[in-house]
């Protein structure tokens, strides 16, 4: 069925690239994303720039630019906001800087299981809102999210849930994550990504928080951690495409309808994309017969999510829309049973 749904999502953008090459469009947007030309998730922009084209039968064409094209990745807010760019497509944690509100939105460690369950909080239970009451401010609308995916993790040892977290050296950036490990009783270090493999090879660690399994998979941190956790349980990123609030308003209402049925489109395809490279290579894994795959049940994701819950109070103290942040997303969570 997976395989199905990503053969039709990119036949649909090879269709639209084709049915909209004889438009003009009335209106040119410039976006820039976060990710580097020739990137996976680069490429999947690209059939979403070509949707919206078709969508709006040619009234609007996205000209997507790689990260760095025009500014830093984390100044393309400020750049929208100024008119330099029209919107963009990006991690919203590269604004924590602005407020922490926009880390604890961008990932809140634990909160999520499954792509899904982040686009019904966005779609359904006020997280598009709450977005706007964050970014209205600062000149931006936000149209809608989307996500590479739920991280796998990777373990030298068998992880079989929270319990065994306990005394685990790990792996984690900064901040939110290494603060949640931590409380799970894990000993979080720094290291970059260059030295993860040579890391848990040598034995200096013994896990790490480092990306999706197709990605762990092809760097060979399996050959040396053959104990991962997938699908993850911790860290899965709100990619956000957002752009100018005074050019969002110009719009027309079949144009904004049209749009956003766009990006909704386009989550659901890059989420079928990538999580069927990821298939495919947890697939091999257990093929290969010398790696143990471990699915945490509900109930250790629960317990994970409950501890993440006691780090993420922190990060509401810091800042007035933190604090909103943290309500909505924990009315949020207790009334779909996501935590007790």
């Amino acid at each position: 069925m997976l395989k199905n749904f990503t053969k039709a999502a990119a036949a649909s953008v090879v269709f639209a690239a084709l049915s909209t090459s004889a438009f003009a469009a009335d209106m040119t947007l410039k976006f820039q994303s976060s990710d580097p030309s020739g990137n996976p998730n680069f490429i999947l922009q690209q059939g979403w720039a070509e949707l919206v084209k078709e969508k709006t039968n040619g009234k609007v064409a996205i000209e997507l630019l790689p990260v760095k094209s025009i500014v830093a990745h984390t100044e393309t807010q400020d750049a929208i906001a100024g008119g330099i760019l029209d919107g963009h497509i990006t991690d919203t944690s590269y604004f924590s800087g602005k407020d922490p509100a926009f880390g604890l939105i961008a990932n809140p460690v634990g909160a999520w299981s499954a792509p899904q369950e982040m686009f019904d909080f966005m779609n359904k239970g006020g997280g598009k809102e709450l977005m706007n009451e964050l970014m209205n401010p600062y000149g931006l609308q936000f149209i809608g999210a989307t996500t590479p995916g739920l991280e796998a993790f990777v373990s030298k040892k068998p992880l079989n849930g929270v319990d065994d977290l306990k005394g685990l050296k790990m792996r984690a950036p900064e901040g939110l994550v290494q603060q949640v490990f931590a409380a799970a009783g894990a000993s979080p270090v720094n290291l970059p990504g260059s030295e993860v493999f040579t890391s848990l090879d040598k034995g200096v660690i013994e896990a790490a928080d480092y990306s999706v399994f197709s990605t762990n998979a092809s760097q060979g941190l399996h050959d040396v951690a053959s104990n991962p956790v997938y699908p993850g349980f911790h860290s899965m990123p709100l990619v956000e495409v957002s752009m100018n609030k005074a050019k969002w308003d110009s719009l027309d209402a079949e144009t904004q309808t049209a749009i956003t049925e766009a990006v909704n489109e386009f989550a659901l395809s890059q989420v079928a994309a990538l999580a069927a490279k990821d298939k495919e290579a947890v697939e091999a894994a257990k093929a290969g017969g010398k790696v143990t795959v471990t699915d945490w049940p509900a109930e250790e994701r629960a317990k994970f999510r409950k501890i993440a819950a006691s780090q993420w109070v922190k990060v509401a103290e810091r800042s007035k829309n933190a604090q909103r942040v943290y309500d909505v997303l924990t009315s949020y969570l207790e009334e779909n049973g996501l935590i007790k």
